[in-house]
């Protein structure tokens, strides 16, 4: 199940299906931090810009494993919500 969930998250199932999260909005944003980092990158070290880059990998990094699993997370509430309506379901069915 986690093997779904995971494909469904980074869009492999069904990809034409998933809507762009990129809006104009957002995409400013990023090439403004894109601009900063560039930025503060030119003005550090060698040294300094090699550990900054490692700590912005690392931060994006917590950033996807958090986001997927809130994906995961509401997709399983969903699931579940959906066992609990075939059980009503059923049990009107049979009344």
């Amino acid at each position: 199940m986690q093997k779904i969930l995971h494909n469904l998250f980074y869009g492999n199932i069904i990809p034409w299906e998933r809507r762009n999260p990129y809006s104009e909005e957002r995409l400013k944003i990023v090439k403004k931090i894109e601009e900063e980092e560039q930025y503060f990158t030119e003005k550090m070290s060698l040294d300094d810009c090699k550990r900054f880059q490692a700590f912005t990998n690392l931060q994006s990094e917590l950033l996807s494993a958090g986001e997927e699993n809130i994906f995961s997370y509401g997709f399983t509430l969903g699931l579940l919500l959906m066992l609990d309506v075939a059980d009503v379901a059923e049990l009107i069915a049979g009344e």
